[in-house]
């Protein structure tokens, strides 16, 4: 990790096309400006998170869907009416 110094309206480069713009200051927290090429996603890391969680809850473990179909071929044995 590298970690920097920077003040009001100094910048930092990534590369030769992503560019970090520090525009403001304060006891609650630093306000920054971001150039980077639409084709790169910037997003707020809680953001990014929430989003992984929505997904990966949609989205049962192939373990769950075994069981569930386990216990459904279980249930048609024992209640087989023919």
């Amino acid at each position: 990790m590298l970690i920097l110094r920077r003040k009001k309206n100094e910048s930092i480069l990534i590369g030769d096309d992503i560019r970090i713009t520090i525009t403001d200051c304060a006891s609650s927290g630093v306000r920054i400006a971001i150039e980077a090429p639409k084709q790169v996603s910037v997003v707020r890391e809680e953001l990014f998170e929430a989003e992984r969680m929505n997904k990966a809850s949609l989205a049962p473990e192939k373990s769950s869907v075994r069981s569930l179909q386990d216990a459904l071929r279980q249930h048609l044995l024992n209640h087989d009416t023919y």
